[in-house]
């Protein structure tokens, strides 16, 4: 495990390459981009130390303005920034010492998953992409935060993203709220559990903040619309119960992106280490890629298949 940094934007990024045991042969390398506010030492190297260990080159890194990565103002969201990273990231691993350069995998977990799919579909170096509980449409998922949250809890958040929004237009500061809180408090992910789930995974650089338009900014996501664009292997990993990206969107965008679709019967945060779900999902990616990369120690059968 080795840290490096590279430049996106004119901003520096904190990166980490998880390198294979044997660089006798240039190996493919996985580009991870996390989800919501999350940073590289937050759960994300379980993951690059597993492909890692199957022999492909991985590499871990922080938005701006997250984690160890420069960039003001702090915790701030920006998507069009945090795609800009990923192609960054990527070009930075394509030079890292025993990559092969044509072989570039796409990992993203949640915000990042859908992160995956825009940046894939504007390249022609990527070759396979894999979305774990992906968020690829901003207005689903505020439908589904109607499920889940009372009107007047939706319309305080609104109206505390566009107090924020103003803040920063006038050259002031945003106003923060806490990345994940306990139910009915003010905060961007207030389901029963995601406080626990996301702390349960939180690294010494993680921050439980961020700025509050990051609702603004969701509320206009939409990767799906890209997923029809792609023309290498995707696999799309779902949670059947997931409370936070909506299942029906991510599986319309997997269809419209010929992918590969695999379901574990949890909640957004059970593919992340510690869980039930997640060594399923991490062997499964790794069937994915040891296919459709043609390693040398493709296995003959399917990993066991998740049950109920």
């Amino acid at each position: 495990m080795t840290n490096f940094s590279f430049t996106s934007s004119g901003v520096r990024c904190a990166a980490t390459h998880f390198a294979p045991a044997s660089l006798e042969t240039r190996a493919p390398v996985v580009v991870l981009a996390h989800g919501l506010a999350g940073t590289q030492d937050s759960g994300l190297a379980p993951f690059a130390e597993a492909f890692a260990a199957a022999g492909i080159h991985a590499v871990t890194f922080d938005y701006r303005g997250f984690g160890a990565s420069d960039g003001d103002p702090r915790q701030v969201v920006s998507l069009a920034g945090q795609v800009a990273d990923v192609h960054a990231a990527i070009d930075a691993a394509k030079r890292l010492d025993g990559v092969d350069p044509e072989r570039v995998v796409l990992w993203g977990i949640s915000l990042g998953g859908g992160h995956v799919v825009s940046v894939a579909a504007e390249r022609s170096d990527v070759v396979a992409v894999i979305s774990a509980v992906p968020m690829v449409d901003g207005v689903a998922a505020g439908r589904l935060a109607l499920q889940h949250h009372s009107a007047g809890q939706l319309l305080a958040s609104t109206g505390r993203g566009v107090v924020s929004a103003l803040r920063r237009k006038a050259g002031r500061g945003p106003s923060m709220i806490p990345v994940v809180a306990m139910p009915g408090e003010v905060g961007a992910l207030t389901l029963s559990g995601a406080y626990e789930d996301y702390h349960s995974i939180a690294g010494p650089t993680w921050r439980n903040e961020v700025a509050a338009d990051v609702v603004m900014e969701l509320g206009g996501r939409a990767p799906a619309k890209a997923a029809a664009g792609l023309s290498v292997p995707w696999l799309v990993q779902v949670a059947d119960f997931d409370r936070s990206a909506p299942l029906h969107a991510a599986m319309k965008a997997a269809f419209s992106g010929r992918a590969e679709v695999r379901h574990y019967p949890g909640d957004h945060f059970d593919l992340f280490p510690g869980k039930a779900f997640h060594e399923p999902a991490v062997q499964h990616a790794l069937h994915f890629l040891r296919r459709h990369l043609g390693l040398a120690d493709v296995v003959a059968s399917e990993p066991e298949a998740v049950r109920v």
